[in-house]
């Protein structure tokens, strides 16, 4: 089989060439046809997330050590399977859910393999989908998704899993309340998608880049607003008529959550999605008297994944601007990601 691994941190990645593995057990193998490329491989690329205060969490904490296979958005036709695994769609094209637990502990045995603490995440722990072929430990991470483009489908299994459930621990949103998105790449636009399908409208994107908050606003925003305006949080508070209801922060910088937490209500949630890193004071005392939720959101579950699906097929949802190319092109596109050059998402075409 041949893949695109991580020879060495913060390198480009080099083609390889391996042996296909044979599925054992319950296992199931898959042979690719697409794979998302999602911004979180720019910081496990580089081999570590910024935690702030000049603190690193290194990938090698997580077991992970060159070669390592990345990716985390797979779609693939599924080829065999080993002697315990039960009905699989042998022939047929899949989603996988990547986000594998250990199936053992309370969370996985509640379908909360995405809160496992001993994951075993595909393109993480265990190889990715920047590959031609794909081991899964269980078809219960298989997801049906015909009926959508799947090269769209490849996306819905992160940044349309990962932005469905940061937005939803928003709800209830009163329709009269306005819900502020920090960040207008990929998961910004997807994360306006998923607000407009669970019914709400008042939405303001926010960006550095004028051309990307130009797409979030044909996309379905109702307002934008670049950060880097010097009367930003002042303008924040002239199209919301106020403090704002909650925001989602899909950087996950000190700038953008410290612009999120200072238009909050009383009452206000912030959910912070993006990794980009950083630290920012937060006082205690203000937080009790603000009444404020700091959440944190971290991708989700299978039965989630089903979910943003339906919405797919059912229309609910449709796909934001999407480029392929192919697999062998993977470490530019992750150097582009990485630059801010690309508006909503690239995903690589397996032969």
């Amino acid at each position: 089989m041949l893949s695109y691994d991580v020879v060495e941190w913060g390198k480009p990645l080099q083609k390889a060439e391996k042996p296909t593995p044979r599925p054992t057990g319950t296992e199931v193998l898959l042979k690719l046809k697409y794979c998302g490329v999602c911004h979180s491989d720019v910081h496990i690329r580089d081999g570590y997330f910024d935690l702030g205060g000049g603190k690193r969490f290194n990938m090698s904490d997580r077991g992970m050590h060159p070669p390592v296979t990345l990716g985390h958005e797979p779609y693939g036709t599924v080829i065999a399977a080993g002697p315990d695994a039960k009905d699989v769609p042998v022939g047929k094209d899949r989603l996988v859910c990547p986000w594998i637990g250990c199936g053992k502990c309370a969370r996985c045995l509640e379908g909360m393999d995405n809160h496992c603490m001993a994951p075993r995440w595909i393109g993480i722990q265990k190889p990715g989908g920047y590959a031609d072929h794909l081991l899964i430990p269980h078809p219960k991470y298989l997801v049906d998704a015909t009926g959508i483009d799947p090269a769209w489908a490849a996306t819905l299994s992160c940044s349309g899993l990962t932005t469905y459930s940061a937005v939803s621990q928003l709800e209830p949103i009163p329709r009269d309340e306005w819900v502020m998105l920090l960040g207008a790449g990929g998961l910004g636009l997807m994360a306006i998608e998923m607000l407009k399908a669970l019914g709400h409208e008042k939405i303001i994107s926010v960006d550095i880049d004028d051309a990307k908050l130009a797409v979030a606003r044909k996309e379905g925003a109702a307002a934008t607003l670049n950060s880097r305006d010097p009367e930003a949080a002042k303008k924040l508070q002239q199209i919301a008529g106020g403090p704002l209801y909650g925001a989602v922060d899909l950087v996950g910088a000190a700038d953008t959550a410290n612009l999120a937490l200072g238009a909050l209500r009383k009452g206000g949630k912030l959910i912070v999605v993006g990794l980009y890193g950083g630290e920012i004071p937060v006082s205690l005392v203000v937080v009790v008297q603000r009444a404020w939720t700091i959440q944190g959101s971290s991708v989700g579950s299978v039965a989630e994944l089903k979910e943003v699906i339906a919405l797919a097929r059912a229309g609910r949802i449709k796909p934001i601007p999407i480029e392929k190319r192919p697999l062998s092109e993977v470490s530019r596109t992750l150097d582009q990601l990485k630059a801010g050059q690309i508006t909503g998402r690239v995903v690589a075409t397996i032969e």
